[in-house]
């Protein structure tokens, strides 16, 4: 069972791109507490919604339903994952006329944290144009903070284009409509992980795996873009085929005191090389070649530099690729449609 496991890292400066409900007209960023210290974040929603939005023209979306009023309302997809690629890749549950339908997402993306604390700042701000001279401006503010957020990825390859449609105790991908559709263009029956399913033709697989890896590698989004613009694209990526899906890249990024500042540790996000040549021997006998470093320059100024000299024999001996996110992923995408990669598509047994 091939799984692309790894960490995205965004580089935020003076951004606001994820925002929760706020108070008394502040508009707050999302951000968790850990003891007294603030972690901003953005919700693996918020991400999801950007990747989505993020797929190119020519990727349609699946269209969705509402339906309902007040606190009986409710929102759905079509369901289609033979005909939509989001609704492959993202998942969706359509629960109508007491039949229910649902697919697991296939890629799964954990919270984009601030990996050291960070006080978010507030912004104070009037709306004033066109008043008289005698008339008081409308007061706002909002927050918005600089950090590395950083937050884990799963992508369950051999899952792409495969649809179940029968199996006792798990709801069905598909309508016995939709499934008669499906095979009728061209997807096979097949056993898949015990279940009976419906599977799209390899070359269309490919596709939207190539899809989403070219999408994470230029994705772009987030909130107040007016006020805050800034890059949205990973600044770091780590990613590796594995069986099984653990994820043992968690922690190759950390806080580490760099100086005392009044007393206090100053901290800051740092790359540990030697987490990440730890874990690749750990995990050598179910983790494939090479692991792939997605890595902009100057995020994490210096430290760059420093890994790759740490792990020069890993880079020497194939286990290890360090270059741009951009290039690697798009890299990855190519071996993808041509073809290089097809065994990520079978789910061997452990």
């Amino acid at each position: 069972m091939t799984y692309l496991v790894g960490k995205i890292a965004l580089d935020i400066t003076a951004g606001a791109p994820n925002n929760g409900r706020g108070e008394s007209n502040i508009g707050e960023v999302k951000k968790m507490y850990i003891g007294r210290n603030p972690h901003p974040y953005v919700s693996a929603q918020a991400f999801r919604r950007w990747v989505r939005d993020s797929f190119p023209s020519e990727t349609a979306p699946s269209p969705v339903t509402r339906s309902g009023t007040g606190k009986n309302q409710q929102a759905y997809t079509a369901g289609r994952p033979d005909l939509y690629v989001d609704d492959d890749l993202f998942g969706y549950m359509v629960a109508i006329k007491k039949e229910n339908f649902q697919r697991d997402t296939v890629l799964a993306t954990g919270t984009l944290v601030s990996v050291t604390p960070r006080r978010p700042t507030r912004d104070f701000g009037t709306m004033s144009r066109g008043f008289g001279p005698n008339e008081n401006p409308v007061i706002h503010e909002h927050e918005h903070f600089s950090a590395e957020v950083a937050g884990d990825i799963l992508i369950d390859v051999a899952r792409i284009g495969v649809f179940q449609v029968l199996g006792s105790g798990l709801r069905r991908n598909l309508t016995d409509a939709a499934a008669k559709e499906a095979e009728a263009a061209g997807a096979e029956r097949v056993s898949f992980r015990g279940l009976d399913s419906l599977r799209l033709p390899l070359a269309e697989r490919r596709r939207r795996l190539a899809v989403l890896l070219n999408t994470l590698a230029e994705v772009c989004g987030g909130a107040k873009r007016a006020l805050h613009y800034g890059d949205r694209s990973p600044a770091l990526t780590v990613l590796a085929p594995i069986e099984g899906g653990n994820n043992p890249f968690t922690r190759v990024l950390t806080a580490r005191a760099t100086r005392e500042d009044q007393g206090y540790p100053h901290l800051e996000t740092a790359f540990e090389a030697g987490v990440l040549r730890e874990e690749i021997a750990a995990w050598s006998d179910v983790l494939s070649k090479p692991v792939h470093v997605g890595w902009a320059p100057g995020f994490l100024a210096g430290q760059r530099e420093q890994a790759r000299s740490e792990l020069d024999d890993l880079i020497e001996d194939g286990t290890l690729v360090i270059d741009h996110p951009r290039v690697v992923l798009r890299g990855l995408a190519k071996e993808v449609e041509a073809g290089t990669r097809d065994e990520w598509f079978e789910d061997t047994p452990r």
